[in-house]
């Protein structure tokens, strides 16, 4: 069936700029050019009249900046959930979030189908689709980086410079850069040869951890039940938090991250993330859920973050099994609320202090001081039967 309307996933990158002009040309078809408001910055500017000038009838730009933080972020921040434990996921996070609103302006606009940006082997059209698919399972798909003519992206630079379309990316520094509130990632370019050390200019906002100040700046991060409500004792919305922690852990060289991971299809890639208010809140979050949950939930945890990063990566926000883990994991928040004070310092960062009056931590029984009120004498009991079923196994399998 040929698009009679087609709503495009429209970023302003090379990508997307190309693939207004290009669908405005293969498709007899209108196209409306819809762009979510995750809090990046360069990419807005002159977004609207760019997309007009390459073939789209009309743009919705929609600030989700609230609703990304507090409905996406922070639940991935309270499940703990960080890929391959490394790193915080900022763009996927932020996919499930578009998706829904590709398909909340597709029945807006009476349109029959959404185009997206993704490539071929990347995990956004995973991302996107299956987000489309759950939402909306009547809507047509359409990927254009998958079927066009161009092979690379110094093809569609030379595409965009023929039909007069701005881009940031350049044959010079062909960096793809994605940014929102929560993270930054850039590929591309020198970065995928991964014995290539980043070059200066992969980096957007922070500062190299050598030029950082040389004293270190002492912040203070309430939660009340995994969530951060206030910053060093105001509170504050939840997008001034991120913004703030954003400026601060920037300045000190906090957030670089440079991986390997694996991508849902199953091949490898390099991409380097700048992320500090995630990486900040993260290392702040697990700091003290170690304080205040029992032993055997904090365990049980570990696993269940593990499984909802992946999925969170994998594309499958939404669904059962992840509505029922965050069901989980919003239970196992109820008392995850305190104070945890850090020192950034060239890159890296140093918990100073942990309080929350929902603590397990016990002076008198941890204590080796005068005042232990731990019954030593109570060990021989528990170690002999702790120990017992391995000691049963010894004797049998070593007759």
């Amino acid at each position: 069936m040929k698009p009679k309307k087609i709503v495009v996933a429209y970023s302003g990158g090379l990508d997307t700029s190309v693939m207004v002009k290009w669908l405005s040309e293969k498709y007899d078809a209108e196209i409306i050019a819809v762009t979510g408001d995750l809090g990046q910055k360069n990419e807005l500017i002159g977004l609207k009249e760019k997309a007009i000038k390459t073939g789209a009838s009309k743009v919705y730009i929609v600030d989700l900046k609230e609703e990304f933080i507090k409905d996406y972020a922070f639940k991935a921040l309270k499940a703990g959930a960080i890929y391959e434990n490394e790193y915080p996921m900022g763009c996927a996070i932020g996919r499930p979030l578009l998706a829904k609103m590709l398909v909340d302006i597709a029945h807006k606009e009476g349109a029959d189908t959404i185009a997206h940006g993704a490539t071929g082997k990347g995990n956004d059209q995973v991302r996107f689709e299956v987000g489309i698919q759950a939402l909306a399972p009547d809507l047509n798909i359409i990927a254009p980086l998958r079927t066009w003519e161009f092979k690379s992206r110094e093809e569609e630079i030379e595409y965009a410079i023929k039909h007069n379309i701005p881009v940031q990316a350049t044959q010079k520094s062909p960096y793809s850069i994605d940014e929102n509130l929560f993270g930054i990632s850039v590929e591309c370019g020198i970065l995928e040869d991964p014995t290539a050390c980043p070059p200066a200019d992969a980096y957007q906002i922070t500062t190299d951890p050598k030029d950082a100040p040389d004293e270190a700046e002492t912040i203070t991060i309430t939660f009340n039940e995994g969530i951060p409500t206030s910053l060093n004792g105001e509170n504050k919305s939840s997008v001034d938090i991120i913004e703030e922690l954003n400026f601060l852990g920037a300045k000190h060289g906090v957030g670089r991250l440079d991986i390997i991971e694996n991508r849902v299809v199953g091949i490898k890639s390099r991409e380097v993330y700048e992320a500090p208010a995630a990486v900040i809140l993260h290392k702040a979050h697990h700091e003290l859920e170690k304080l205040v949950m029992d032993k055997d939930t904090f365990r049980y945890k570990q696993g269940v973050s593990n499984q909802i990063a992946n999925m969170i990566y994998d594309g499958v926000w939404f669904s059962p099994l992840f509505e029922a883990l965050m069901a989980f994991v919003d239970s196992s928040q109820k008392y995850i609320s305190g104070d945890i004070i850090i020192d950034l310092f060239k890159g890296n960062l140093k918990v100073l202090s942990r309080k929350s009056k929902y603590s397990l931590y016990n002076e008198e029984l941890a204590t080796y001081k005068e005042g232990d009120k731990f019954d030593h004498t109570a060990s021989i009991g528990f170690i002999h039967l702790y120990g017992l079923p391995f000691k049963t196994v010894s004797k049998v399998r070593n007759k």
